[in-house]
């Protein structure tokens, strides 16, 4: 007899940044993460782990909306069913809640975790991989004058060599952040931007003439979500944009792809509304011969682990690192066993499903 959902429970997560590794960006700072960790039990016993990294400022979701809607609407929807296929659970997911991507990817991880669990494989071969077994990431840098020092020198002591700008803000700061950034970096290091949308179609073009001079490698989502015509129309000065905000999920790629709006995709396992549905992004994107990389909004261990199968489950992936972080953002990780990440790069474990679990006192508090 096959598998079947037969509980879910949960448990909410709140965990202080690295004092010196908060992001500042144009849409806020980001100094804590309250998560809901998310654990379904099959018939047989197996388990999967999965987590809703959602904030609100940035979804709309948070660990309060996510636990209610997991044990009010979708965990209903799902008792009793077959774990296999995964997608056909994601269809029932979507069919009984709209919206909630990152809330659904929570126990879409989950349900992947188990089903990958059972079949005796990593998340990335039940995903239909791996394509590698290693990922360089990159570490956001932010803040002015010593506070961008600080962090500089914390993401140095963690092993990161690549980096990210949080910029939007106004060009005039922004240029000069990034300047100091190259300075501490040094003229060989990967740096790129961020400005999460802060700036005007003006402002992106002088801060794109301005970002020349410091070896910049990419913009990343320089306009406003829905600005995918200036989006286009900045990608004539040369310098590749990447697309984030813009894209959450398919319908979201098919108007960024449509309107030539960008040079590399941002996916996340949570916009995505989950591993399979972001691999299947990777894959539409692949086909119009558009790179895609993993981004972050600040996974915690679990997260950062479906972030990791799904990089290594999809076929090509940017030359630009992705943001797969996890507990190096954090005072401390939630994981019994750290993901194998040196701040370089992140490697790929041979354990089955995503390789990881929370720590001993987190799964007692499930409920």
């Amino acid at each position: 007899m096959s598998e079947r959902i037969a509980a879910v429970h949960s448990v909410a997560v709140s965990l202080p940044a690295h004092p010196d590794l908060v992001v500042r960006g144009a849409k806020g700072a980001h100094d804590r993460s309250d998560f809901l960790l998310v654990r379904v039990t099959t018939s047989g016993g197996a388990q999967g782990y999965g987590e809703v990294s959602g904030t609100a400022l940035w979804s709309g979701e948070d660990a309060v909306s996510a636990r209610h809607f997991t044990h009010t609407v979708l965990a209903p929807a799902l008792l009793g069913r077959p774990l296999a296929p995964v997608g056909a659970l994601e269809a029932v997911m979507d069919r009984v809640l709209a919206g909630n991507p990152f809330t659904k990817a929570g126990l879409s991880t989950a349900l992947w975790d188990a089903h990958a669990r059972v079949l005796g494989v990593p998340l990335a071969v039940a995903l239909g991989g791996p394509y590698r077994d290693e990922v360089p990431i990159k570490l956001s840098l932010s803040g002015d004058g010593a506070r961008l020092e600080r962090a500089y020198a914390a993401a140095v002591a963690a092993g990161f060599g690549a980096f990210k700008v949080k910029v939007g803000l106004g060009v005039t700061g922004d240029l000069e952040r990034v300047r100091l950034a190259r300075e501490l970096a040094g003229p060989q290091a990967f740096l790129g931007t961020d400005a999460n949308g802060g700036w005007n179609r003006a402002e992106a073009a002088t801060a794109v003439r301005g970002l020349a001079g410091f070896g910049v490698a990419f913009a990343e989502q320089p306009l406003p979500p829905e600005d995918l015509a200036g989006m286009a129309a900045l990608r004539a000065h040369g310098l590749p944009v990447v697309a984030d905000e813009s894209v959450f999920g398919t319908a979201d790629l098919t108007r960024v792809i449509r309107a030539e709006a960008a040079d590399v995709v941002s996916l996340y396992v949570g916009k995505a509304g989950g591993p399979g549905r972001a691999v299947g992004m990777g894959a539409v994107a692949r086909a119009f011969g558009l790179p895609v990389l993993i981004g972050s909004n600040g996974e915690l261990g679990l997260g950062a682990a479906a972030q990791l199968h799904v990089a290594c489950a999809l076929p090509e992936l940017s030359a630009f690192p992705s943001d797969i972080i996890g507990a190096h953002y954090y005072a401390e990780d939630i994981l019994d066993t750290p993901l194998d990440s040196d701040g370089c790069r992140v490697r790929l474990g041979t354990g089955p499903g995503l390789g990881v679990r929370p720590r001993d006192d987190l799964r007692r508090r499930f409920r």
